[in-house]
């Protein structure tokens, strides 16, 4: 017998045919005799329905301001996972399973108060677990805690996947299994390169670089948090006939494990391709180099809340001057440029340039710390395709390359090949 905690995202329960698909799955676990969390999203589309909602009630007029608060926001968007959960627990109920459902101030799920975007700060499991030993299936409302004002308060986007790892550490869950639309985690997109293969494991540091980078698997969030408190991670599709073989083996069930890379016996140099699409360069030229000079650029653009990614400074022979080059998401390009102009004098730049539609695309392997010429591999096939690069920053498990958009998905299946992970 295990604990398991079952995590289900929006296509999973988008209507009543599929939470009665995963109601399925839930019994198949609790018919083996474990002890069942299962974390629900809202219905596909609902989330988006609900902000809808909230963005489009009428302003006061003249006003571009926001008319809502946001500790009412989160009250609104929150009654999506709460209509799941409690669908899914009649749903179990039906089948004779004893299950009910959970809001996440019920537990509670302790958050800070950023509404919208709260971070967990402490989960109280202790009724849940005392309930899983008595044979109840609790059914909680992911994307939702209790902020310290007694409201309730939303994680952000991808946030069912955050509490489903939160709650797994909490509960002490052997496992937390996130079931979705895919099977699983691939060498790279498969819509790119139909040769991409499923991971039989990842590490949790690659996995974070992919989910960062572009991969749409996890939620950043969830994995940082797996990674602290060493959740054991199953990546799994909601799809697959819940009582098909093998979907219910409790040591290799059919999927990717994200784990510890101690778990991980023969580890690849490479694990995989990741890509962001839709990046922004600019370029500050002919800065003075000074102490300081950084802090008058990026200070600025953070405290706008403008996620600044891949830096590069090139210095004049003479070292007087100094281009600063970074890259922004497409849609804060515009944004970026407004708040440097306005500290164009403090920072003491001579000319800023910008160029979007450009794509990142990153090499991702923890075996990369042992091996040399991993970067060299890639340049050249790159090289080989025609594809200029335009910048390049690297980590000790990644290698990142600033690339024009329209050449996004011949990298991407370039590199593939490159490091060999279209071969079985």
């Amino acid at each position: 017998m295990a604990r398991i905690v079952m995590k289900f995202g929006g296509t999973s329960v988008a209507d009543l045919n599929r939470i009665h698909n995963v109601a399925r799955h839930v019994k198949r676990e609790v018919d083996a005799g474990h002890e069942v969390a299962v974390v629900v999203s809202a219905m596909s589309g609902k989330t988006n329905e609900l902000v809808g909602w909230v963005e489009n009630m009428p302003k006061v007029a003249g006003s571009n301001a926001p008319f809502y608060d946001a500790r009412e926001y989160d009250a609104v968007v929150a009654s999506g996972e709460q209509v799941t959960s409690g669908l899914l627990a009649i749903a179990l109920q039906s089948m004779g399973i004893n299950a009910r459902s959970w809001q996440g101030w019920q537990l509670p799920v302790k958050t800070d108060n950023a509404h919208g975007a709260a971070r967990i700060l402490d989960i109280d499991g202790a009724d849940i677990i005392r309930r899983m030993g008595e044979g109840q299936v609790a059914v909680v409302a992911g994307f939702q805690g209790l902020g310290p004002d007694n409201r309730v308060a939303t994680l952000g986007r991808g946030g069912s996947d955050t509490s489903a790892v939160a709650i797994a550490a909490a509960v002490k869950a052997d496992r937390c299994d996130i079931y979705t639309d895919v099977d699983g985690v691939y060498t790279t997109d498969p819509r790119i390169e139909p040769k991409a293969r499923r991971l039989k494991k990842i590490a949790f540091e690659e996995m974070l670089e992919m989910a960062s980078l572009g991969a749409k698997v996890l939620q950043v969030r969830s994995v940082e948090l797996a990674m602290v408190h060493k959740v054991r991670t199953f990546v799994r599709s909601s799809f697959e006939d819940p009582d098909a073989p093998g979907m219910g083996d409790l040591l290799n069930p059919p999927g990717t494990l994200i784990c510890d890379e101690d778990e991980i016996v023969e580890q690849e140099v490479v694990t995989g391709i990741a890509y962001a699409k839709d990046e922004a360069q600019i370029s500050l030229r002919r800065l003075a180099d000074r102490p300081g000079v950084s802090a008058a650029i990026f200070g600025p653009l953070a405290e706008a809340h403008i996620n600044v990614d891949m830096i590069v400074q090139n210095i004049s022979e003479d070292g007087s001057k100094t281009d600063m080059t970074f890259t922004v998401p497409s849609g804060d390009v515009n944004k970026a440029l407004r708040v440097l102009s306005e500290n164009k004098e403090k920072i003491g730049y001579d000319v800023a340039q910008s160029e979007s539609g450009l794509v990142k695309v990153s090499v991702i392997g923890i075996g990369m710390r042992s091996h040399a010429g991993v970067a060299a591999s890639a340049f050249r096939a790159l090289a080989e395709k025609g594809i200029n690069i335009k910048a390049i920053t690297t980590s000790e498990i990644k290698i990142s390359i600033l690339i024009d958009g329209p050449y996004a998905e011949l990298a991407v299946r370039t590199l593939h090949s490159a490091y060999g992970l279209d071969k079985s």
